[in-house]
């Protein structure tokens, strides 16, 4: 509250668009009602091993702690947020309207992207990747022969029945022959891959309400805990099976199950390089690793290489929409229908997507540059070397720096080509 202050004092507000929601949220977690308030839920799941003494004594203190310090304070912010900050917060929504506000979304775009690329420069490569990846969706949807309109298309693929899964069972059973199908391509395409164990799992009941489709929980380097890809089987019925693929080898093998554990496993790096997380450069070769997908043949089924487009081009709709906000005064109305008129997604993710881009102005650039980059360095290398290129090596050398900037891995990328 008192840093909010200030921001008042000085103007560097948040728009009111992201403060609204969050009254509703303080509301939530400040409740008087202990029976409904989320701080209480350790007491209502206490280990079968706790004795009734034990648990009596620990609800006590929970209750103490929960209604008397945390239940005041969370009432006290939502007051002063709804009552103080709301009014003084801004219409708009660009960072550039703070002061100094272009500079500081400058600086967010070099930060997120580990690069020298201006605002600019990232809104023109946006414009060019989603009306080239637009060109093959066009084609895509003609190979699965729907002759309805693209936008017709996109309603299509966000409700037909036929396109989702009908029970958690199936939904595993997918995965689990993905990996066997990946697993034999793996040889051709890479010559390191990590000692960590992999497991495919459900998201755990207690947070698949709200966990995102898929994503990767690291192992440990020991091997005590392996590497896990999660997938979401809440409510199958409304799972799609056409990104199957493309979760998989994105969250999973070849994506980050790679780069992580083999990351983590090169004792000699040093830590920062082994366990760090540079985005442009992690999210960078997921995305690449989609891609790689279609060179091991995973996307033979039309409908798979839809899920594959599908997800690309909400990656490049990002650089045009986050540059459009922060650069060029589109409204967030003017971004949210850029999304649907690019992205076959509901209105729901339209809304979420923008407003997580005026809310960490920059951050999503990261995706498709770093995608971009390591694109640019694979072909940089089969010009350099010929036909003494191979693939394989060209994979070993990418993931054997860990996490760093992408100009690092280009001058490392450059290095190599020398020393070959």
């Amino acid at each position: 509250m008192a840093d909010m202050k200030k921001g008042i004092t000085q103007g560097v507000v948040m728009p009111k668009v992201l403060v609204k929601p969050v009254l509703a949220q303080l509301e939530s977690l400040g409740t008087a009602n202990l029976e409904a308030n989320h701080y209480m839920a350790p007491v209502k799941k206490f280990p079968q091993s706790f004795s009734a003494a034990d648990k009596a004594r620990l609800t006590a203190a929970f209750t103490v702690l929960v209604r008397d310090n945390l239940v005041p304070a969370y009432q006290r912010l939502l007051v002063f947020m709804r009552d103080r900050y709301l009014p003084a917060a801004r219409d708009t929504i660009a960072l550039g309207a703070l002061p100094d506000g272009s500079a500081w979304y400058a600086f967010q775009v070099r930060s997120a992207t580990t690069t020298d690329l201006s605002p600019q420069d990232i809104h023109t490569i946006g414009l060019r990747e989603v009306a080239r990846i637009r060109g093959l969706l066009e084609t895509a949807k003609h190979d699965v022969k729907f002759k309805g309109s693209m936008e017709e298309f996109f309603v299509f693929l966000n409700t037909a029945p036929e396109l989702r899964f009908t029970s958690r069972q199936e939904m595993q059973a997918a995965y689990e022959g993905l990996r066997l199908q990946v697993d034999a391509k793996i040889p051709a395409f890479f010559g390191h891959t990590p000692k960590t164990a992999f497991e495919i799992r459900p998201v755990e009941a207690f947070r698949e309400t709200a966990a995102s489709p898929a994503q990767y929980v690291p192992g440990l380097p020991d091997g005590s805990r392996p590497g896990i890809f999660y997938y979401n089987a809440y409510q199958p019925e409304t799972r799609t099976r056409f990104t199957t693929t493309v979760f998989y080898v994105h969250e999973a093998i070849p994506g980050h199950h790679f780069e992580i554990s083999l990351a983590q496993e090169r004792a000699g790096l040093p830590a920062f390089r082994r366990f760090g997380n540079t985005l442009a450069y992690s999210e960078g070769w997921g995305l690449y690793s989609e891609m790689l997908g279609q060179e091991m043949g995973l996307y033979d089924d039309p409908w798979q290489a839809i899920g594959r487009l599908s997800t690309e081009i909400w990656r490049a709709a990002r650089l045009v929409i986050d540059t459009g906000i922060h650069t060029k005064n589109w409204t967030r109305e003017q971004s949210i229908r850029y999304f649907l008129d690019n992205v076959p997604q509901s209105a729901e993710v339209a809304t979420q997507e923008v407003d997580r881009y005026i809310a960490m102005p920059g951050q999503a650039l990261s995706y498709k540059i770093g995608e971009l980059k390591i694109r640019e360095l694979r072909a940089r290398a089969e010009q350099a070397l010929g036909a003494k290129f191979k693939l394989r090596d060209f994979h070993d050398e990418i993931l054997s720096h860990g996490s760093v900037p992408l100009g690092v891995l280009e001058a490392a990328i450059d290095r190599w080509l020398a020393a070959q």
